[in-house]
């Protein structure tokens, strides 16, 4: 009998597959979450993929059957399309620009100590928890409206004439609200990265005469461009799904001005009854959001490791 037998001790093996989950199958207790996991994001994407190949309109019904390519060759020559892309593509870098910019300047100016501080910052993050539909009819109705609206009484109060925003500016009304909306989450981000910071950094740059402006560029800057990439990264998932601004504010228009292309595929499904249309373009977007998300989750990756 073997030393570790005779005491009653693990042998090094048993030991080793004690420590290490050796020999427990672990499958039966991963799985259900798993195939949960599948079923929710597998089923719509082989639905959408099934329903892009289909004649299916739901005003005629008589009309069906396979389709094959010809609902993404309707859809590419369609100039609807490539516009929404473009709408797309410019509400998100637009939104960004402002949350990310203003969201430093803010935070860099929050992070200092001034009288009622607690109370701005609970002020300057109320609007994320608004839901975007109200945001909509606020902005719509109580500050943009061109009779009764706020900016329009004190335009006409300054003289300057009444501003038709949703007329005049449909794309860059449409980027004002939704910047309110997410700029609060950009602030409560980079702020908590800017609270990170050292305190003894600021005092040494004070020591050697540097003012606020050099504080924020040479310093607070850099220190929170991990924080942003973040921010960058959750927004434009976010953003690339902007729908409720748009159909409560303008509804797509004047014409195509504010149509992207989550709101594309709503009229294609809803308004134009074309299923096989709407599926085709949903491949579209989900096709770009993956191209998108993979770009700047490797370059913000690269980010993170430096």
């Amino acid at each position: 009998m073997s030393t570790t037998a005779a005491t009653g001790l693990p042998t090094p093996r048993a030991h080793r597959r004690r420590t290490t989950g050796g020999g427990v199958n672990t499958l039966p207790l991963v799985a259900p979450s798993v195939g949960l996991l599948l079923v929710f994001s597998l089923v719509p994407l082989a639905a959408t993929l099934y329903f892009s190949v289909l004649r299916y309109n739901l005003l005629n019904p008589a009309v069906g059957g396979f389709a094959g390519w010809n609902n993404y060759k309707y859809l590419f020559r369609d100039p609807a399309l490539f516009y929404s892309l473009f709408v797309s593509v410019a509400l998100v870098v637009e939104v960004l620009i402002i949350t990310v910019g203003l969201g430093m300047i803010l935070a860099s100016l929050f992070e200092t100590n001034f009288p009622g501080r607690s109370i701005a910052r609970i002020l300057i993050v109320s609007p994320f928890f608004v839901m975007p539909t109200v945001s909509a009819l606020i902005w719509k109705n109580l500050l943009m409206h061109p009779v009764n609206g706020f900016i329009a009484w004190v335009t006409r109060g300054l003289g300057l004439g009444v501003i038709d925003f949703f007329t005049d500016w449909p794309l860059s009304s449409v980027v004002i609200i939704v910047a309110w909306q997410w700029l609060p989450f950009a602030f409560l981000i980079l702020l908590t990265a800017l609270q990170s910071l050292d305190e003894e950094t600021r005092e040494a740059a004070n020591i050697d005469g540097a003012g606020p402006i050099k504080v924020f560029f040479f310093i607070e800057l850099p220190h929170m461009g991990r924080a942003a990439s973040v921010v960058v990264l959750i927004e434009t998932i976010f953003l690339l799904g902007i729908f409720a601004e748009i159909y409560v504010t303008t509804s797509g228009g004047p014409g195509i001005a504010t149509t992207n292309l989550t709101f594309l595929i709503y009229e294609r499904a809803l308004l134009a009854f074309n299923v096989g249309g709407a599926s085709a373009a949903g491949v579209i977007a989900i096709i770009l959001a993956n191209i998108l998300a993979t770009f700047l989750v490797r370059a913000i990756g690269k980010r993170l490791d430096t």
